[in-house]
């Protein structure tokens, strides 16, 4: 970072991938009969990039992109589910700096969205029966992936307060949409080893329907895979895209609240790159971080900047920021999906395509709904969420969690200067954000610990670090 930005995001951008979890679960054994009924390795892969990925920036995106085009692996019903929600997260970090358009195309064609979403073997009308195409995927792709229910305006604001008048789409168009995604299935039969999880889905042309599909005003046909491609392309042509997308991830990278200036400046960029290129995500991403919003400091300052560190990010910032290790390549923090025992939120395991959060999501009777604001991950919130959180942190900072321990070296050297020890971690932490207040009361806590006492070196540092992870000035991101 001390070359700058713009030379950061460069750097980033050009870091290959590291193992990918396909590869990683392969190359740890976990592809054996044994675990064709369960999902074991799947958290550990998840965990030991999030953690040890020196292309942090790919990994964020990638987590974002999970939160928007959201499958949990609870949801799937097949063989070696930790194979097949692996191969998802590997296409979204794979295509985190291409193209959104890329993205759309490895989401409908990935076996673990076809069966969260209930498309795997999708049929054709049945006239006998009555049956009709399954359609969660062709609705989900439109309210969720890629359109929304409203018409924008390009600042991301609703284009008319009359919601029948501004409906981005009807139900007709998602039963037209949802006669072309007839026909997927997988691309192999055995289901006995691990390589069909990462296939891309094939075309059965018995069970697709034939002739035309009509949609958003557009009718396409052809043969099975020509009609996906073409309903992509008019989704991804459509004028709501950009600040819907762009939104989102504005939400989730940088401020839950961005202004119409801010989405409109981003989703100009995600029309066109500047060199006539729709849905460019190196220059999405960058539009985003390295604008004013984000950075300046009256942004800083604001009441409405920011958005609450979910739950994920606040384990990963400790072990980043502590240079978290697994000798074992265990990676044990396991599913940290209990609420009253450990995070309340785990990667990859979203109960259900909503996510763990709206992105509208307001918290009721509180300020933030009184001044007209949204907090999406606030929807994690509650007292026994809080409680939960603080109590596996205490556990996690202290002990580590299975394999899974910290690098204090640096801490214990200033363990004995408590106003050096807070100040190193609060620049680790909370990017020196924390208030004089927060910052009194976490050294007096430290100065209750004698230095020279037994342990108590380890246990002034201990109570520095999760005393600022329960701060407000790291669980609000600036």
């Amino acid at each position: 970072m001390a070359s700058g930005y713009s030379a950061w995001l460069k750097e980033q951008f050009a870091m290959p991938r590291a193992t990918s979890h396909w590869d990683w679960l392969t190359a740890s054994g976990y592809g054996v009969p044994a675990n064709e009924g369960n999902q074991a390795g799947f958290d550990a892969t998840m965990w030991r990039q999030l953690v040890s990925d020196p292309g942090q920036l790919r990994q964020r995106v990638g987590m974002a992109l999970l939160d928007i085009l959201v499958v949990g692996i609870g949801g799937l019903v097949s063989s070696f589910k930790q194979f097949t929600m692996a191969a998802y997260v590997d296409a979204l970090l794979d295509n985190a700096f291409g193209n959104y358009r890329d993205i759309l195309n490895a989401a409908t064609f990935s076996p673990a969205m076809a069966m969260f979403l209930t498309y795997m073997g999708n049929r054709k009308a049945n006239p006998t029966t009555g049956a009709q195409p399954d359609e969660n995927y062709a609705r989900e792709l439109l309210q969720l992936f890629t359109l929304g229910t409203q018409l924008l305006a390009p600042d991301g604001t609703p284009k008319s307060t009359n919601l029948a008048a501004s409906e981005t789409f009807t139900v007709a168009d998602v039963s037209g949409l949802a006669r072309v995604f007839t026909g997927l299935n997988w691309a192999s039969n055995v289901s006995a080893t691990t390589e069909r999880t990462r296939l891309p889905l094939q075309m059965n042309a018995a069970l697709h329907e034939t002739g035309a599909s009509s949609f958003l005003g557009t009718t396409v046909s052809g043969e099975g895979m020509a009609a996906i491609k073409a309903a992509l392309d008019t989704i991804f042509a459509h004028p709501n895209l950009p600040p819907f997308v762009s939104r989102q991830l504005i939400q989730k990278l940088v401020t839950s609240n961005p202004s119409p200036a801010y989405v409109a400046r981003v989703s100009a960029v995600f029309t066109d790159n500047g060199a006539g290129v729709r849905g460019d995500m190196k220059a999405v991403i960058t539009a985003i971080l390295l604008d004013a919003d984000a950075r300046s400091a009256a942004s800083l300052a604001s009441t409405t900047t920011g958005r609450l560190r979910a739950p994920i990010l606040r384990l990963t910032a400790w072990a980043r920021a502590f240079k978290a290790g697994s000798p074992s390549d265990a990676w044990g923090f396991g599913d940290t999906s209990s609420v009253t025992n450990a995070l309340g939120q785990s990667p990859g395991r979203s109960p259900s395509v909503f996510n763990f959060y709206r992105p509208g999501y307001t918290p009721p009777a509180t300020s933030v709904a009184q001044a007209g604001l949204v907090a999406p991950e606030f929807q994690l919130t509650n007292e026994q969420s809080v409680i939960g959180y603080v109590n596996y942190m205490q556990k996690v900072v202290g002990k580590g969690m299975g394999d899974v321990t910290a690098d204090y070296a640096d801490m214990l050297a200033i363990a004995a200067d408590s106003s050096a020890l807070v100040t190193e971690v609060n620049l680790l932490l909370a990017a020196g954000q924390l208030s004089p207040a927060s910052t009194s009361m976490i050294k007096t806590a430290v100065d209750s610990v004698s230095a020279t006492a037994s342990n108590g070196p380890i246990n002034r540092v201990g109570i520095a670090i999760l005393l600022t992870l329960a701060a407000p000035e790291f669980l609000v991101v600036k």
